[in-house]
């Protein structure tokens, strides 16, 4: 099993001396030969008898095959930095920052396999869950661990955790829809919403307005029981002794050392018709316990009632929901799962700190959290390696700066875009990306077309055409669709196919094409720093050829 604890040997040494890991300790030893083979449907292909150099050659005939549907396994071409990953045992939390392109997800599901093999005695797939951007992207996922001789494991979405948590019972706007709006309208007050809900100052202010509201909302008054005064001062310093516990649960911890300070000093019972009524009495001392009343409540506390926008019958937006239940979390507490005993968060740059926030509160379990901090769909509510380092301070932070994906030309242009990005290439050649100006809109449809009759001549398997926009993939779709068979990929999609696919490049993370095209690449589409992480994201989808599409002139945001 190329899981076991001899076959690092493979993964992590060339010729010579060598060593592994077993339950006995380490094992040294001299290598003196290193072989592959490739067998495909009963024929070898080729025998090799590996060193470094030829090894690198394997890995280039891999990259060089066609893409597929399915992301695949890469067993037979784990890097020694991979492995490292792959095989980390001691990491309560390990956290794998991966350039566009160097196999992070990848890694992730060959860990969790590893994982998996290392300690079945306690942990079974069950007992994974992995939270994933979209369904189009799970989908695509799928195959690896089965691939790799495992059960499939769960996955959710952070809409769906919050529903789960909410029971439903709160309706709000998806991720999908709240980028979608920043990329169509770039609304000053909506980017105002997002950075402050996204920032470590809302965790801090609703600590404080929960500190407010104990002391300010509690509006406690002399009460009598079975004939027996108990004064405020009792029932406020009782209130005060349970502050860890969530504001709300503290009434039944007051109500049962009223019940016990009776019965210490009078020897009278209270019974249960009495409790029921007593417990009524101190929570009506309480102004409201209505979650959203006293959200709502926060925000006029604040001094700024205009950071709270509802939508549409009373939808709240993307970025209340886990300010929301960070607020709920205070008042009535959070069952944690402790069913999931490894949480697999991908694309850990689209999360807020709020959000992290929660989820260390709902999953107290080991967890390998993975993503680019330089491929946020939505910059201003997007999190970096210190911000999520000081959620879990206890994580490990392993970085991948090799790009596996792309051509050496590809990766060489998308350095235009984001110019500040470090990134190890590899001596994969190929055509150097297209930039191609039309004259008109209707022109660069054409144009548009023409490579996609290439594409169908060629010997590639997918084509990605990525917009900025839903609508204008929508728009492109409707008018390539009567030439071309196309999939089209939104919100509702479930799968990836191969093929030509219109998409855009939030959908399209994670993903790779043979052939990327990036239409509307104008200095009018493509403007904010918004707009710069979607154009890297779509340029960095391209495994073999990129093709830049534009009108008039093109967009600044791609360096000369």
């Amino acid at each position: 099993d190329w899981r076991a604890p001899i076959s690092s040997l493979y993964y992590d040494f060339e010729y010579g001396n060598g060593y592994y890991e077993n339950l006995s300790g380490k094992v040294e030893g001299d290598i003196t030969l290193k072989r592959q083979f490739r067998i495909r449907k009963g024929k070898m292909e080729y025998m090799l008898d590996t060193d470094i150099t030829i090894h690198d050659e394997v890995l280039q005939k891999e990259l060089n095959q066609a893409s597929s549907a399915k992301m695949k396994n890469i067993v037979a071409t784990i890097q020694k930095e991979q492995n490292e990953i792959i095989r980390n045992e001691e990491a309560r939390h390990l956290i794998i920052q991966g350039v566009a392109g160097s196999g992070k997800t990848s890694i992730a599901l060959h860990r969790i396999a590893f994982l998996l093999y290392r300690f079945k005695e306690t942990i079974n797939s069950e007992d994974i869950l992995i939270i994933s951007p979209n369904k189009v992207f799970a989908s695509y996922i799928s195959n690896v661990l089965p691939e790799l001789g495992e059960e499939t494991v769960a996955e959710t979405s952070m809409e769906e955790v919050a529903n789960d948590v909410l029971e439903y019972q709160v309706k709000f706007q998806s991720f999908f829809d709240q980028v979608t709006e920043l990329l169509e309208k770039n609304n000053a007050q909506l980017i105002e919403r997002i950075q402050f809900k996204s920032s470590n100052e809302i965790i801090k202010k609703l600590d404080e307005y929960m500190v407010y509201l104990e002391n300010e909302g509690f509006d406690v008054t002399d009460i009598v029981v079975k004939g027996k005064p108990v004064p405020a001062w009792f029932i406020k310093e009782a209130f005060g002794k349970y502050r860890r516990m969530p504001l709300l649960k503290r009434f039944n911890e007051v109500v049962r050392e009223i019940i016990d300070n009776i019965f210490r000093y009078y020897y009278i019972e209270v019974q249960y018709k009495d409790r029921t009524a007593l417990h009524a009495t101190i929570r009506k001392m309480f102004p409201s316990y209505n979650p959203k009343v006293l959200y709502k409540g926060f925000y006029e506390w604040l001094g700024k009632p205009e950071l709270l926008k509802l939508k549409a019958r009373s939808t709240y937006e993307w970025s209340d929901v886990y300010a929301f239940i960070y607020l709920k979390s205070r008042l009535e507490g959070l069952k944690p799962n402790t069913k999931v005993k490894h949480l697999v968060i991908d694309e850990m740059q689209d999360y807020s700190e709020v959000q992290y926030k929660v989820l260390g509160m709902l999953y107290p379990c080991k967890k390998t959290i993975l993503g680019d901090v330089n491929q946020s769909v939505n910059p201003f509510s997007s999190s970096n390696l210190p911000v999520i380092k000081k959620i879990f301070s206890d994580a490990t932070t392993m970085k991948i700066q090799k790009s596996y994906r792309s051509t050496y030309e590809i990766t060489q242009f998308t350095k235009r875009i984001s110019t500040e990005i470090e990134v190890e290439t590899i001596e994969r050649h190929g055509d150097e990306p297209q930039l191609i100006l039309c004259k008109t809109v209707d022109a660069e449809i054409i144009k548009i077309k023409a490579l996609i009759t290439k594409f169908n001549q060629s010997d590639f398997h997918s084509l990605g055409i990525i917009c900025k926009t839903q609508k204008q993939a929508n728009a492109l779709y409707e008018a390539l669709k009567e030439a071309f068979e196309i999939n089209i990929l939104n919100i509702a999609s479930v799968a990836f196919g191969s093929g030509i696919v219109i998409t855009t490049a939030h959908l399209a993370k994670g993903l790779e094409f043979d052939k990327v095209i990036v239409p509307h690449c104008t200095n009018k589409n493509y403007i904010t720093q918004a707009d710069k992480q979607m154009l890297y994201v779509a340029s960095t989808r391209a495994m073999h050829q990129l093709s830049i599409t534009y009108t008039g002139k093109l967009t600044s945001l791609i360096t000369s």
